[in-house]
């Protein structure tokens, strides 16, 4: 059983027990995290598409902490002009274990 779920924009494809890392969200004091944007649900041989989202849907996750991603650089530079311009950027994510997908069949 694996489900599409959408969050920060971006499509992720989880299991039961897998481990994503999404961008981060505001989660007040809690160890649970239930994401509602359920795109599709595949179980045995029977798939659940929603339009765009399957209603009565959650994917439930354990946050296991909030780390900072992998540097990107972006480089500017302009030919014979003396201009150039490096900059780093790391994105902020959240470390997700998935419990369980739910769907409530109505």
């Amino acid at each position: 059983m694996y489900a599409v779920i959408e969050t920060g924009s971006k499509q992720y494809k989880v299991a039961k027990d897998d481990i994503i890392l999404i961008e981060r969200l505001e989660v007040k004091d809690s160890k649970a995290l239930k994401l509602g944007n359920v795109l599709l649900i595949k179980e045995g041989n029977s798939t659940h598409v929603g339009s765009p989202y399957l209603k009565g849907a959650t994917v439930t996750c354990e946050l296991l902490g909030e780390i900072r991603g992998d540097k990107l650089v972006a480089y500017k530079y302009k030919k014979r002009k003396s201009s150039k311009k490096k900059i780093g950027h790391r994105q902020n994510l959240l470390k997700l274990k998935v419990k369980s997908i739910e769907l409530k069949e109505g």
